[in-house]
C-alpha cells in the first residue's frame, strides 16, 4: 500500500509500505480521509519525543471498517464509516476511574504508539476499540469533515472548562484552524461578542468566514489596549490562547475582565514556557487560569454532532484537499502557513 513515511525532520514522502494486519481484538480500516494537524507539522519540522523515525504519522482519521480481528468485541462492523480520534485511555488510573479521561495518566495515541493514518489502510488496536475515541460518521457527512473532529473535541473540552456561555465577551488569540474552531464554538455556546487576534493579515482574512465581531492584527495594534477599547474598558470575560506564543498568556492576563477566565489552550515551546505573567493581576482581579489539553470520549461524540449540525462552516475550515500521492506538496503548503486546514485522501 501507499503510506507517508517520515524518515527525519523535513524528510518525508509517499512510499510503498507493507499493509498492516488486522490486530487481535481490533479493526482494519480503509482510510477515506486524514487531516494534517498542527502537531503533525511540528513533527515534520523537528521530530517528536514519542516518535521514532521512520514512521507514519496522521491522527485525524476517517475510514471504513474492512476487517475485524479475532476476539473482537466492539460494536462496529464491516462497512461502517468511522471517525477515529487518536486517544486510547488506560482505564485504570485514578482519573479514568473517576470518569476524567482527559486527565488519564497513561493514555496512548495513534500515530505515536501505533502507525498513523496517512496511508491506504490503518490498523486500529484493541486498546482503541475498548477505551478509545471513535464513532460512526453521521449519514451524509463529508469524510474530510469527520476526520478533523479531533481538534474540535479539544476545543469543546476547553470551552466547557471555561464555562463559556450566554453574554460572554470572548477573545481568541490565534487565527489558525483551532482559533477559527473556537470562534464558532463560542458562538454556539451563546457568547455575545467574539474577537480574534493574530499577527498575519491573511490568517485574519480567512477567519472572517467564521464571523467574529472584530479581527485584530497584533503586529499593528496593541492587543490589550484594543480589547479594552472594544469592551468599554472592562476587558474580556474569556480569553483563549490558541497559539504557542508565550506573550499571548501575558496579554491574556492584562486584558481579562475582573473574574475572567483564561483558557491556556496552546502549549508553549519547552525552552520558553515561563512567560512573565504579572501574578498580582491574577491575584487582585480574581482571574482563573485554566490549563486544558486533549479530551474525553464524550467530547469526541459531541464534536462529531457539532460538525454534522452545520453550526461551523467546515467548507471554510478545510481550505485544501489533496490526494495522498501529493502529500509532500500539501504539507509544504501547510508548513509555509498557506493552508488553514489540509486534508488528504488515499
Amino acid at each position: 500500500m501507499q503510506g507517508v513515511v517520515v524518515r527525519a525532520p523535513m524528510e518525508f514522502d509517499v512510499e510503498e509500505v507493507p499493509a498492516p494486519d488486522v490486530p487481535e481484538g481490533g479493526l482494519l480500516l480503509e482510510v477515506k480521509a486524514c487531516g494534517l494537524c498542527g502537531s503533525d507539522l511540528r513533527t515534520l519540522r523537528g521530530g517528536h519525543r514519542k516518535v521514532t523515525f521512520p514512521w507514519i504519522i496522521g491522527h485525524e482519521i476517517c475510514g471504513t471498517v474492512v476487517e475485524v480481528g479475532s476476539g473482537y468485541q466492539g460494536k462496529w462492523s464491516n462497512g461502517d464509516l468511522l471517525a477515529v480520534g487518536p486517544l486510547a485511555f488506560c482505564g485504570v488510573c485514578d482519573f479514568c476511574l473517576n470518569g476524567e479521561y482527559e486527565l488519564c495518566e497513561n493514555y496512548l495515541e495513534i500515530a505515536q504508539a501505533w502507525p498513523g493514518g496517512f496511508a491506504d489502510y490503518i490498523a486500529i488496536p484493541e486498546e482503541c476499540v475498548r477505551l478509545g475515541t471513535m464513532d460512526r460518521v453521521p449519514e451524509g457527512l463529508d469524510p474530510a469533515f469527520a476526520a478533523i473532529t479531533e481538534p474540535i473535541s479539544s476545543s469543546i473540552h476547553a470551552q466547557e472548562k471555561g464555562q463559556v456561555g450566554l453574554g460572554d465577551t470572548v477573545v481568541i488569540i490565534g487565527a489558525g484552524p483551532v482559533g477559527c474552531i473556537h470562534i464558532s464554538l463560542a458562538r454556539a455556546r451563546g457568547a455575545d461578542k467574539v474577537f480574534v487576534a493574530d499577527i498575519v493579515d491573511d490568517r485574519l482574512k480567512l477567519a472572517e468566514a467564521f464571523e467574529p465581531d472584530a479581527t485584530i492584527n497584533v503586529a499593528k495594534t496593541d492587543l490589550v489596549e484594543e480589547v479594552r477599547r472594544l469592551t468599554g474598558g472592562e476587558g474580556a470575560d474569556v480569553i483563549v490562547t490558541a497559539t504557542p506564543a508565550p506573550v499571548a498568556q501575558v496579554q491574556a492576563v492584562e486584558m481579562a475582565r475582573k473574574g475572567g477566565r483564561i483558557l491556556l489552550f496552546g502549549g508553549l515551546p519547552k525552552d520558553d514556557s515561563k512567560p512573565g505573567v504579572d501574578m498580582n493581576i491574577v491575584h487582585y482581579n480574581g482571574l482563573h487560569l485554566i490549563g486544558t489539553t486533549i479530551f474525553s470520549p464524550r467530547h469526541y461524540r459531541l464534536a462529531l454532532k457539532f460538525v454534522a449540525s452545520g453550526r461551523i462552516p467546515m467548507d471554510e475550515l478545510v481550505t485544501h484537499r489533496f490526494p495522498l500521492s501529493e502529500f509532500k506538496q500539501g504539507a509544504t503548503l501547510a508548513l509555509e502557513g498557506k493552508a488553514l486546514k489540509a486534508v488528504f485522501f488515499p
